[in-house]
């Protein structure tokens, strides 16, 4: 008779998390449920580079760009022009759809350049999107709105209206951060289990072997240039999807944000949370993106954070030093950073489990 198959430990812990995510909307307050999203679109955007830098090794410095790409797009065509600014006034969904399109072909524009050259080249290349971008989104003022930047129309999706009217479930009001949790934990179960897929498929192996050995990649046949480029516009996609969840929360966007600094941030996510590791990538996401919302909501309690101008150490500036620090403490003595800290966690079996 053969021996009934086990369920993994991990399987519980995976299905009590998700349970715990679910309720959440119903029991923490809207500054939580906005930093939640935050650190959910800071997840998806790191997914994308990681899968540029961690998975295939190439440097990108302009990952802030495709978010700003996502952002502004689905601004500009789900606006509807009563603002005085260029919109096509596109249902809110198919906006959302296209401004990903809009960031992939961003990213295919910039391709060849990034299936030809790797490393520090590529990273200076990538360094001028930047540039380009801040003087695009400061100037461009029928359509971005210049430095006030420009309001974001809500999302709307099967009848559903993602803004802050409100919505009963079970008798609690549901405004638009409540209704964008789950859309935003929906965007990034899909975006954490296709990167996945493509990792462990063909195509991962491929990237792997591009990283680490690139000349006998080529040698064996893999298409380098061609890989390259098609994983800089998949992370470009990624990076407009979080930009379009970044929107959607902030409910204005700011040109200002998609500087040299953000770009800088999701490459101390992937290195704390681990190159070339899906769930480390979510994990650096969200340490990055929750420690100013969290440290500005106890600077009070905090030694030398205070308030912006009020001569401590503001929330946001104390967050980089922190973080700088982690990335620092993460290559000198954590390798692989927090993934292959988990996976070195040791699991403890019943006495009678064989191995």
């Amino acid at each position: 008779m053969s021996e009934r198959r086990r369920i993994p430990p991990k399987a519980y812990g995976y299905a009590a998390a998700g349970l715990v995510l679910l309720v959440l909307p119903f029991y923490l307050e809207r500054f939580w449920l906005q930093a939640g999203l935050f650190a959910m679109a800071a997840a998806l955007g790191a997914v994308g580079i990681n899968l540029l830098t961690g998975a295939t090794g190439q440097l990108s410095m302009g990952h802030a760009f495709f978010l700003a790409v996502g952002a502004y797009g689905y601004c500009a065509l789900a606006g509807d022009g009563t603002d005085g600014l260029s919109g096509l006034g596109l249902p809110g969904w198919l906006a959302a759809v296209l401004a990903v399109c809009l960031a992939g072909l961003a990213g295919g524009v910039f391709s060849p350049i990034a299936g030809r050259l790797h490393g520090a080249y590529l990273g200076i290349a990538t360094l001028a999107l930047i540039f380009i971008g801040q003087h695009l989104l400061f100037n461009a003022h029928g359509l971005t709105g210049g430095y006030n930047g420009r309001a974001v129309p809500p999302l709307n999706l099967f009848g559903l209206t993602f803004d802050d009217t409100e919505l009963l479930v079970l008798q609690v009001p549901f405004g638009s951060v409540e209704k964008l949790w789950y859309l935003g934990l929906a965007l990034l179960l899909g975006g954490v289990l296709f990167a996945r897929g493509v990792l462990r498929g063909r195509p991962g192996r491929a990237m792997n072997a591009i990283r680490d050995h690139r000349i006998a990649a080529g040698v064996l046949g893999i298409p380098v240039a061609r890989h390259r480029a098609a994983v800089f516009v998949l992370s470009s996609m990624y990076a407009g999807l979080a930009g379009v969840l970044l929107a959607l929360v902030f409910q204005r966007t700011v040109p200002e944000y998609f500087g040299m600094a953000l770009s800088l941030e999701y490459l101390a996510m992937i290195v704390i949370g681990g190159l070339g590791s899906v769930a480390g990538a979510v994990a650096g996401g969200v340490f990055v993106a929750l420690l100013p919302q969290v440290l500005g909501r106890y600077a009070e309690a905090l030694p030398l954070v205070s308030a912006p101008g009020t001569g401590g150490v503001a929330p946001g500036e104390a967050a980089r030093y922190l973080y700088g620090a982690a990335v620092v403490g993460v290559v000198l003595f954590l390798p692989g950073g927090l993934a292959r800290l988990v996976a070195r966690t040791p699991i403890h079996r019943p006495s009678g489990e064989s191995r």
